[in-house]
């Protein structure tokens, strides 16, 4: 007798989702339109707050996960979502700005708690090593709206010409650019198995000879490829050490985390949770890590900014304020608040000198660094484990592992991220 087939179940095949549609966070098929429907823990933090109840924290994560998985916009083949971190600095800045711009009081109170509440969620998602698009869209929307409020107030009064005009724009357009370099890959290590290939097939048989030794005299030791790339590893994290103590190779350490051999320099991060060939610091403007590949670009960034909002405050100022210089006119323009028109133009002025103040001391900082050829990273190191010397009141801190003179440094920095230059000589323990 022929055997029986068993026809196969097939699987229904799910419908195609609609632009308004969307699959949340349970797996299930879900609408746009019913964003505040059925959210009992949502509810239930409503009733305790109107009690006067204290609210749970873990009510709080999970009103915030609802939040953040029905935050949704309709897209093609269903509702895309919306990093929730991006939105606050779209609503809030601009009405900050026009409040600021109602009085001088209102002024000077608004733009003192800005950098206040910045700084608060900062080191609030910092503490938490959580990744937050938040400053990323506050700068993007900052250098978007100043110059929308150029257009609209500054230039209608007939004081800037094409030609000023047409540099600011340039001027932002470079910035745009340098930021989207700076956003790019900063040096990530490879996770694979690259590291076995990078060995020599005479090193990869060494090694298995090794793992095979270790594996005779055990029933069913047969050489099995998960127990060979174990032993592969242990004896790249033993080799790894003792790189470290050869005076004619590079140093090398073993990252736990990313189960790779990294170069000096190099840091694994835990906000990204990836390690950053000769890493400098974690981003919050960019999020993204400032590494070996892009750092030129972060600083190229830092520069272009620096220079077009200088100029674009000297053109404001210089428009609003006709017969007083540009720094009498920053502290000291008579007649500003009787015209909402210049009061908005002069806050955003003082705003935007706020910000410069801020990215001018992370340029400065970034200069110096480079100068004496010394990270962020390994300059946070050397003040915990105190070896490093401090100068100009911590300004300058000089650890004097890696530092080669001013010329040669700078040629360092400038040669970083080209593959065709040998490794540079600090590496060499």
């Amino acid at each position: 007798m022929k055997p029986v087939k068993k026809k196969k179940t097939e699987e229904p095949e799910l419908e195609p989702l609609c632009c308004c549609e969307y699959i949340d966070r349970n797996g299930e098929k879900n609408h746009v339109a019913a964003c505040l429907c059925d959210c009992q823990d949502l509810d239930e933090g409503c009733d305790r707050w109107l009690t006067c109840k204290s609210v749970q924290p873990e009510t709080c994560e999970r009103i915030m996960d609802t939040i953040s998985d029905r935050l949704r916009i309709p897209w093609l083949r269903g509702a895309k979502k919306v990093n929730i971190s991006i939105i606050p600095p779209l609503v809030l800045l601009p009405v900050f700005l026009h409040v600021a711009s109602w009085h001088f009081l209102l002024g000077v109170l608004v733009l003192t708690s800005l950098p206040v509440l910045a700084l608060w969620y900062y080191y609030l998602t910092h503490r938490r090593k959580e990744q937050t698009l938040f400053f990323l869209s506050l700068g993007l929307f900052s250098l978007g709206y100043m110059y929308y409020v150029f257009l609209r107030e500054v230039v209608p009064k007939g004081h800037v010409g094409p030609t000023q005009l047409a540099v600011l724009t340039c001027g932002l357009f470079l910035i745009l650019l340098a930021l989207y370099r700076a956003k790019k890959n900063p040096g990530y290590l490879n996770n694979p198995a690259s590291n076995d290939k990078s060995l020599s097939s005479s090193q990869i048989e060494c090694l298995n000879k090794k793992g095979q030794e270790k594996t005779k005299g055990f029933p069913g030791a047969d050489v099995s490829s998960s127990l060979n790339n174990r032993t592969l590893k242990d004896d790249l994290k033993v080799s790894s050490r003792m790189v470290a103590g050869s005076p004619t190779k590079v140093k090398e350490d073993w990252c736990a985390k990313c189960q790779l051999v990294r170069p000096a320099r190099a840091w694994h991060c835990r906000i990204c949770g990836i390690c950053v060939r000769r890493m400098d610091h974690h981003c919050v403007w960019i999020n993204s890590c400032v590494g070996e590949s892009n750092h030129q670009a972060f600083i190229l960034a830092l520069l272009i900014f620096l220079l077009t909002s200088v100029y674009g405050i000297m053109l404001t100022l210089d428009t609003i304020c006709r017969d007083r210089s540009v720094f009498i006119a920053l502290f000291y323009c008579p007649g500003v608040y009787t015209n909402y028109s210049s009061a908005l133009s002069f806050t955003c002025v003082w705003y935007c000198v706020i910000i410069t103040a801020g990215m001018a001391y992370i340029f400065l900082i970034q200069l110096i660094n480079i100068s004496y050829n010394v990270t962020e990273r390994e300059v946070q190191q050397a003040l915990r484990q105190k070896t490093g010397r401090r100068r100009l009141c911590g300004l300058i801190v000089d650890t004097g592992q890696y530092n080669r003179g001013f010329l040669r440094n700078w040629h360092q920095f400038s040669t970083l991220g080209t593959h065709s230059f040998p490794h540079p000589a600090e590496d060499i323990v």
